[in-house]
């Protein structure tokens, strides 16, 4: 199980480059972190010289006061040599803390702006839990990888270069064996990590696919409850657990064969020097402290290119992990301003639909060739079966989808044209299932307008009658309201996205079924602030029961994507087409004792279908 979607990857070129351009942005902790980390190499490079001083003396003099002075000088130089190492050590340290600190700040701030400007269809095809993920992985992945190349790769390169520079100076013979090793070990790392890399791959898609999976099952944990799905889903967790699994152990078979092969390596090198070391030892061209020299290189040497192999799995891991969310930053957004798009200024509030055309898939048209006007402060009806367009329409005014073709002016102005966030600040608009932050209800009505006061928060909340329940809650206004708001009502929750919109008081108002989750009673009590809502706005409503609409200056009735009726209430009573048949369903012409605002009718596809088929006793409208 995944997300629906086939997943894809940035190179490690792109992963490389992004990083490098939030880090390049503090070129004065950059040059700390090296001069600490050269000054660091250095000291680590000169101690063993003087510790194969102080043996030599120890092993060719007699122990007199003059040997044991000439040692104590010794001693003193490595102290100093050590206290400046500690130094580089703190330097480095300190600066790098300070940098990292830093970029990751960057680049979580980064991820969030562009994931988060990522259009609706980007948001309906990807797990809410995966994207989290890949977030969080892409900030903390940079201070694995810049923590390898900055305190692993980079002084390592430096030690063995000054090591094989010193036992050349030293012998020739040495220096080129330490150099020729050193190469081949290095070459044979890079290698296999590049084998392995597709494995690490794999399993960071995979260690996705679980967190992704579990963000679904626990956000419809009410739908696993009602249906006893449970058993369902653990069978389909242990499914994506078990690809996990099998990625997993392939990339720790293919580290055990690479450690396998490093511990060749250092058997190789240290046989080999000790001999030649102990050639040229008899033939007296090398001393004890020679041997002490060797040995120091060799063992830090060795110390280093082991914790090489170790940042390297996690270098590589890491750029696993950051060249999905990577992926993500490289794509373009679906929907996105203009060169030069202006804010939109509206004054008046006119629309003008010319010559839509939208479209999922080719095959599939929703919209083809829609020409609609509505007036400026016109309230208009939308109605129509189940697919006929109604919901999209207002999707295409906020701009969560691009045309097909065609355009959408608001008061003579483009909307392709002008920034988005100036569009949906000029609208407001009241979905049929509003969907709340976990956040106090305050905040919440606040979004509608973020500089709102208290005092006009709950003016808002009083006019849109959800004043009422939030003052029996027991942290009133202060109450977090879950996940999604799934601690209130479908009622609740409808009537806080009302609050919202008048707060907001935009100059054009959609409303998608807004009163869908209420029933009568609440109903009745937000008629009134709606109809305060709409003055002096342009107002476009999309209603399941007809009675909500029938006030309206004009309804609108769509079919397949096109106007294939439009007038007043009245005006369409008295034509013979789709909306007196439907008016005559909820009038109580298959059942006189229903009330028009509890039938529905939205399962009725077309006219044709309802002259065929017996219309139900309640029809749904979706």
């Amino acid at each position: 199980m995944d997300d629906g979607i086939k997943r894809k990857y940035a190179t490690a070129r792109q992963v490389l480059h992004t990083y490098f351009r939030s880090v390049i942005r503090y070129p004065i902790f950059i040059f700390l972190v090296f001069i600490g980390v050269i000054g660091l190499q250095v000291a680590d490079l000169a101690a063993p010289w003087y510790l194969k001083e102080f043996f030599n003396v120890l092993a060719s003099q007699p122990p007199n006061a003059a040997t044991v002075s000439q040692l104590l000088g010794i001693i003193v130089i490595v102290a100093l040599i050590w206290l400046a190492s500690w130094a580089m050590r703190r330097l480095q340290d300190f600066s790098n803390i300070a940098l990292e600190s830093r970029v990751m700040t960057d680049l979580f701030s980064r991820a969030f702006e562009y994931l988060i400007g990522h259009s609706y269809n980007f948001f309906t095809s990807n797990f809410a839990g995966s994207l989290t993920h890949r977030v969080s992985k892409f900030s903390r992945a940079f201070e694995v990888m810049f923590d390898a190349v900055a305190l692993q790769f980079f002084p390592t390169f430096l030690f063995v270069c000054g090591a094989v520079t010193v036992l050349y100076i030293r012998n020739h013979t040495l220096g080129i064996a330490l150099g020729v090793w050193s190469v081949l070990f290095m070459a044979f790392q890079i290698y296999v990590a590049k084998l392995r890399q597709p494995v690490r791959a794999a399993r960071a898609e995979a260690d996705t696919r679980i967190t992704g999976t579990l963000a679904d099952a626990i956000s419809n944990h009410p739908t696993i409850m009602l249906f006893s799905g449970s058993s369902h889903e653990l069978g389909l967790f242990k499914g994506v657990v078990n690809i996990w699994r099998k990625a997993t152990l392939r990339s720790w078979l293919a580290d055990n064969w690479i450690w396998s092969g490093i511990g060749f390596f250092m058997i190789v090198i240290e046989v080999i020097l000790l001999w030649v070391a102990t050639v040229y030892w008899g033939k007296g061209l090398l001393t004890i402290g020679d041997f002490v020299l060797i040995q120091a290189y060799l063992m830090t040497t060795f110390d280093r290119l082991v914790s090489i192999n170790r940042e390297l799995r996690r270098f590589y891991d890491a750029l696993a992990d950051s060249s999905e969310m990577v992926y993500i930053l490289e794509q373009k957004h679906d929907v996105r301003d203009a060169p030069g798009a202006e804010p939109m200024k509206v004054t008046k509030g006119g629309i003008v639909l010319k010559d839509v055309n939208f479209s999922f898939s080719p095959a599939n048209p929703l919209l083809v060739g829609l020409n609609l006007q509505i007036e400026p402060k016109e309230k208009v009806g939308l109605v129509g079966p189940s697919g006929a367009g109604k919901s999209t329409i207002t999707k295409l005014l906020l701009r969560m989808f691009d045309l097909k073709g065609g355009n959408i002016f608001i008061d003579g102005q483009d909307i392709a044209k002008v920034t988005q966030d100036s569009l949906r600040e000029s609208i407001a608009f009241v979905p049929q299932e509003p969907v709340l932050f976990h956040r106090p209800l305050m905040e919440n009505i606040r979004y509608g307008r973020r500089g709102a006061t208290d005092e006009e928060v709950v003016e808002a909340s009083k006019k849109a009658h959800c004043h009422e329940f939030i003052s029996r809650l027991n942290q009133g206004y202060g109450t977090f309201v879950g996940e999604r708001g799934i601690k209130l009502s479908g009622g609740e929750r409808q009537r806080v996205a009302i609050a919202r919109a008048i707060l907001k008081n935009a100059p054009v108002l959609l409303l998608d079924e807004a009163t869908s989750s209420l029933d009568s009673e609440s109903e009745a009590l937000i008629q009134d602030a709606l109809e305060t809502l709409m003055k002096d706005k342009t107002v476009i409503v999309i209603a399941h029961r007809l009675s909500t609409i029938m006030k309206m200056d004009r309804i609108i009735v769509l079919e397949k994507g096109n106007v294939v009726a439009e007038g007043t209430h009245q005006q369409l009573l008295e034509d013979k087409g789709l909306y007196q048949k439907l008016w005559k369903i909820q009038a109580g012409g298959f059942r006189d004792e229903l009330p028009p605002e509890e039938v529905d009718v939205d399962e009725i596809e077309s006219e044709e279908e309802y002259k065929e088929k017996e219309p139900p006793k309640v029809i749904k409208m979706k």
